[in-house]
């Protein structure tokens, strides 16, 4: 026996292309993130939040009197140390899930079904919330420059929601390079207020109503010290959300991922120590109709014009801080749909790449929570950061279970580290919400399970579907079918290019073909007859009696009755597309309508063709 020799063709590798934004081009990483890019389209967020977050702790050990602020400083050391905490942790998860997702992908893979619904639906209430507070609380400080606008927080806010839609629709790089102007302006003024109200050894000036002497109404005891605590922590809202988005980067993403998260743990630890050493040094307690970051503009500055540039970037950065949850929703969203737990289309990029239904749904949210609280910023904070310590408190465990099971070399300290956050992030959660519950919080005990059990809902009618369309399984052999005739059916209203175009594609099918056409108007019907004779296609015209005037019900009679006598139907319609998208309404939507109600009540196939306009 001859032996069978094969040829092997030699294996060519494809060379690299040398140009770097040809292999970008290629990779779509040229609409994705770099790492100073990332900074400004997903950290503006937890950055910004130095805005609040400092006053917030001055807000509540204030109530132990005018000498109780002095602890502001012990109490954002404590806030760093959770920073550190979670900056590190957030490293991990970024390596360990670098398809995103955070707190979901961690409690997925570590703790199961309900843990990963519960981080879920904690991280669609807060990057929601994180919208609708940034823009009322960027409104509310722009009226507090231009009291003109006092009356005018809701459409600003739904302006700048606008805004900031349209440009991630663009696309999450370009929204980047937006964002990158003011976030480094924002972030070079802070800093400066910081080195110089430190050299200073008094304040330049003071600004805001006396309020006099501060009597305190509450011992200074760890319950006050952990109010503080846990107010102040609304300052780490937003650092998850670079874990959550690690798709959005370019190559290698993971790396330039873990170094956004490093650098936004700096910026953000440096700019809350510094503010706490300032009021701490300069003795700044809460004054009416200005914020606490705006005293120490002051205190640094005076009030000349850096003051009010410093203040009117603090407005610009707080509007834009928006855009962190427009960079991590929709991937979140995305996750969620491809493990069947959202509807399927969240998970449709554009050709950008742009998750556009998630940035879609999310500017839809937003809006409905500004118009139901009027864009009122006091409104939405009882409930604004008990969600981010929920999927904070989550992902910490699941990461301590991830190690445990694991055991690689170090991996006790982590563990260690994760289980310590997840205690602090449990602990203001908890405390958090019984200081705000009567403040609205408690409505998070109805959204959250709310959400949870939509997820789950969707879960299983996506399970049934695929038990009943058998997906995945090897079906039986086809049984041939009895010979049967084919009819292609032509609907035809006018004569046009629309109907020469449809009726030469049918040609091209297989079965007799023929056009039909109802009988709604006896003059237009009586006319099409004669051109159709005169053109004479070929292909013969039927005339339906219409006595409803109802093309729709006209024709899936006409084609009911024919699949009833055995007939295999194929409908071909076709529909004119328009050039433009704002140019779609100006045509007649006959073409959809039909093609619905086909596919709904009768057993056609339905063929579409579409006649594009120059």
């Amino acid at each position: 026996m001859d032996a069978v020799v094969t040829k092997t063709e030699p294996h060519h590798t494809e060379p690299r292309i040398a140009d770097r934004r040809v292999r970008q081009m290629q990779r779509a990483d040229k609409f994705r993130l770099t790492a100073v890019g990332g900074l400004a389209a997903l950290s503006l967020d937890a950055l910004s939040s130095v805005a609040y977050g400092p006053e917030a702790i001055v807000l509540v050990l204030v109530a132990a009197g005018a000498a109780a602020v002095s602890w502001t400083l012990p109490v954002a050391c404590a806030i760093a140390a959770l920073l550190l905490v979670l900056v590190l942790s957030y490293r991990q998860v970024i390596a360990v899930h670098p398809d995103g997702g955070g707190a979901y992908a961690v409690a997925k893979k570590q703790l199961g079904r309900p843990a990963a619904l519960l981080a879920a639906a904690s991280l669609v209430v807060d990057y929601v919330l994180t919208v609708a507070v940034s823009l009322a609380a960027g409104a509310a400080s722009l009226a507090s420059a231009f009291p003109a606008l006092a009356h005018e927080l809701l459409p600003m806010t739904l302006i700048g929601l606008a805004a900031l839609t349209v440009i991630n629709l663009i696309g999450v790089a370009e929204s980047a390079r937006v964002l990158m102007g003011p976030t480094i302006l924002f972030v070079v003024l802070i800093g400066g207020v910081i080195v110089v109200g430190l050299l200073r050894p008094e304040p330049v000036a003071m600004i805001g109503g006396d309020p006099g002497p501060i009597e305190p109404v509450e011992a200074l005891g760890i319950v006050l010290l952990l109010k503080a605590f846990a107010a102040g922590c609304s300052s780490l809202t937003g650092v998850e959300a670079i874990a959550n988005a690690v798709p959005a980067f370019r190559t290698p993403a993971v790396r330039r991922a873990q170094h956004t998260e490093v650098a936004l743990g700096i910026l953000l630890g440096a700019m809350l120590l510094g503010l706490a050493v300032l009021i701490r040094e300069h003795h700044v307690t809460p004054r009416p109709d200005v914020t606490i970051l705006a005293q120490l503009a002051a205190a640094a500055f005076g009030t000349g014009w850096l003051f009010y540039l410093t203040n009117l970037a603090v407005t610009a950065v707080l509007l834009l801080a928006a855009n962190t949850s427009f960079g991590g929703l929709p991937v979140l969203l995305a996750l969620l749909a491809k493990d069947h737990r959202a509807p399927s289309l969240f998970a449709l990029r554009s050709e950008r790449p742009v998750f556009r239904y998630g940035v879609t749904a999310l500017a839809l949210l937003a809006g409905l929570v500004l118009l139901a609280v009027d864009a009122e910023t006091h409104r939405l904070l009882p409930v604004f950061a008990i969600g981010v310590f929920i999927g904070f408190t989550i992902s910490q465990t699941g990461l301590v279970l991830h190690w445990w099971r694991v055991r690689d070399r170090g991996w006790l300290p982590r563990a260690l580290l994760n289980g310590f956050g997840a205690t602090l992030t449990a602990v203001a959660g908890v405390v958090l919400l019984a200081e705000k519950f009567t403040e609205g919080a408690w409505l998070l005990l109805l959204i959250i399970p709310a959400l949870v059990g939509l997820f789950f809902r969707i879960e299983n009618y996506y399970a049934g579907v695929a038990r009943q369309l058998r997906l995945r399984e090897i079906p039986p052999p086809p049984r041939p079918a009895p010979e049967a005739k084919e009819l292609v059916v032509v609907p035809v209203v006018t004569m046009s290019e629309v109907t020469y175009r449809a009726l030469e594609a049918a040609l091209r099918m297989r079965g007799e073909i023929v056009a039909v056409a109802a009988d709604i108007d006896p003059a237009t019907t009586k006319r099409l007859s004669a051109q159709w004779k005169e053109w004479d296609p070929g292909v013969p015209l039927a005339v339906l009696p219409c006595p409803h005037r109802s093309l729709v019900s006209t024709l899936v009679g006409y084609v009911r009755k024919q699949t009833a006598a055995g007939l295999g139907v194929t409908v071909l319609l076709a529909h004119v597309e328009a050039r433009h998208w704002w140019q779609r309404p100006l045509h007649n939507p006959r073409g959809p309508v039909l093609t619905a109600a086909l596919r709904v009540r009768t057993e056609a196939v339905i063929a579409t063709l579409a006649v594009r306009l120059a």
